[in-house]
């Protein structure tokens, strides 16, 4: 069977199977491949993806998502809604009812004061939380009883449910983190490494852009899961490499992010030993551009901050013109095929949030140059476009992996033709992506001109995905180098809109809002480049199974569910 055949089969078929098993720690061990290795276990101090990935079998939020976007209660009772009173009706409160009798995975009681704390731990005024954009306009979190919290917002919320819900939002263990707080939390190693848990897995052993050990939570609240005693979670190496360990090799049963050649994956899937799967999800490859000089020769703690606007990169001439300049149906068809789409869209899903902007979509060389050339950028000896001395040079960097370096090669080749010199430059994986505030070579310090990578929102909503852009999320020393507004992108128009957004109840008026704003980050503005709507893949071996790819929340979900395959 042909790759695309293969996973539109996989993506129509995600269905909930049933477990094949009957006592925890029944299958023994299972070994998992994460070619990016995770740098800590604490999502508030980490946005990557990575570090929500492995900390999400161990710390988990009040409710979760499904593959279709499904809100599914996890330590709450239920989810509150209008309907049945947990969510007040004049929008400015929610009511949590927690299941009773969960423990901690060291035994202790899990209750209302964990989730308080959790939300004090993420507010505090000296910290820079990764998460912060989850608690826009709450008020205040307070425990009603042992399994009871109200979250009340200043103003009414239409959304509440950004707050405590999916990978982003897990609880925090009160007794283990309660000295972590403000500048403490990166201080804070044991925890950040071992956070205690409610999850299906408990942490033995944490070794920094390596490997995970885990062990079955003895004290989880399924009796009979998970089915596997222990699991293992190596970090590093490359996609192709991940994708090999588990087709061809068998050496592992489960590898995230195959992101690999299109006839790659088709070579190993037929040797038989195991399957592709994919979840088109919100996930979209981009380049950022930097709208803050990035210059070496700033003393360091100035370098990309909004202390020194970037030379060209604030023109917005100059980064339509980028856009402009490149292929993206190619840049799919060789990056992706079946398991991409060429997109103009921060925001490409759910439908009923997707402007399905398609203006990008033709590549134009043509009015590219001409764009540059009415903006002032004329053509040196060199071919190269400068304007009052300051020449169009450009270092793009990304994380090391062989389809992200094509993409790189091809997207200089159409720069040149436009006058833009281009330095390329690919960081390990683990660096790139990871939270060392010391580590000059992160996306978050973005000391370049344009980088890519990928990321998404969990759940369906995408107001706190799209706060990430407001003034007080840029990132710099002055915050430890925390906060997701990589761009540095600070503007009244659009932080205006972002409030006006979180005060917006009517379902359709939000949605045309948030179309309005992906406009405004995109094709109006340019400060994000989207390339392709990617799906997420993942490989597994025929022996593993109750796998179901999500792509709106933690791939690996509904690892309690995993089993052998006798």
């Amino acid at each position: 069977m042909k790759l695309k055949s293969a996973l539109m089969g996989a993506a129509a078929s995600l269905v909930f199977a049933p477990a094949a098993f009957a006592e925890r720690g029944a299958d023994g061990h299972v070994n998992v491949l994460y070619w990016q290795a995770p740098s800590l276990m604490n999502p508030y101090l980490s946005g990557g993806t990575k570090e929500l990935e492995v900390a999400s079998p161990v710390i988990e939020p009040l409710a979760r998502f499904s593959p279709s976007g499904e809100m599914i209660p996890h330590l709450a009772e239920e989810i509150p809604t209008l309907d049945n009173g947990g969510f007040a009706q004049d929008l400015k409160s929610i009511t949590w009812k927690l299941k009773k009798d969960i423990k901690w995975n060291d035994g202790s009681d899990f209750t209302a004061d964990d989730v308080v704390f959790t939300w004090q731990y993420c507010t505090h005024p000296e910290g820079g939380c990764a998460q912060a954009s989850k608690f826009h306009g709450v008020e205040k979190v307070e425990a009603i009883d042992p399994h009871t919290v109200k979250v009340s917002f200043v103003e009414p919320k239409p959304y509440p449910y950004a707050t405590f819900s999916g990978p982003m939002q897990p609880i925090l263990q009160k007794k283990q983190f309660e000295n972590c707080l403000g500048t403490a939390a990166p201080t804070c190693t044991e925890q950040n490494f071992k956070p205690i848990g409610t999850g299906p897995f408990k942490v033995v052993d944490f070794k920094t852009n390596d490997v995970i050990q885990y062990e079955a939570n003895p004290y989880f609240r399924e009796a009979d899961k998970p089915a596997f005693a222990t699991m293992t979670i190596k970090g590093g190496g490359d996609p192709e490499a991940a994708v090999r360990a588990v087709l061809e090799t068998g050496e592992f049963d489960y590898a995230w992010n195959a992101m690999i050649a299109p006839e790659v994956m088709e070579q190993m899937t037929a040797a038989g030993k195991g399957k592709a799967v994919v979840s088109f999800g919100t996930l979209v490859e981009r380049i950022m551009t930097n709208l803050t000089n990035p210059s070496a020769q700033l003393p360091e703690g100035e370098r990309a901050t909004v202390k020194h606007p970037h030379p060209f990169m604030t023109d917005p001439a100059v980064r339509k013109a980028l856009s402009m300049a490149i292929d993206r149906e190619l840049l799919t068809e060789v990056g992706y095929g079946p398991t991409g789409k060429p997109t103009c869209d921060f925001v490409p899903a759910p439908e009923a949030y997707a402007a399905n902007n398609t203006s990008c979509l033709q590549q134009d060389i043509e009015g590219a140059n001409a764009l540059l050339e009415e903006a002032g950028y004329k053509k040196g000896a060199d071919g190269i476009r400068e304007k009052d001395g300051v020449r169009l040079s450009i270092l793009y960097q990304t994380s090391t992996n062989a389809v992200r370096q094509d993409f790189q090669s091809m997207i200089k080749d159409w720069w040149a033709e436009i006058g833009v010199e281009t330095e390329l430059k690919n960081v390990a994986g683990a660096v790139y992506f990871g939270s060392d505030p010391g580590s000059p070579d992160t996306l978050v310090k973005f000391y370049a001109d344009v980088e890519m990578y990928a990321n998404n929102f969990d759940g369906t909503d995408p107001a706190a995905y799209l706060a990430d852009f407001t003034c007080e999320k840029i990132p710099g020393p002055d915050t430890g180098w925390q906060g997701p507004n990589y761009n540095r992108i600070c503007s009244e128009e659009y932080d205006a809109m972002i409030n006006e957004l979180n005060r917006t109840a009517d379902p359709a008026a939000r949605q045309e809002l948030a179309k309005k704003i992906n406009n405004w980050l995109t094709v109006e503005n340019n400060h994000i480049i989207p390339l392709v709507h990617r799906g997420a893949v993942a490989v597994h071996g025929n022996s593993l199974g109750g796998v179901v790819l999500n792509s709106v929340d933690a791939s690996i979900w509904n690892v309690k569910d995993w089993h052998r395959v006798k």
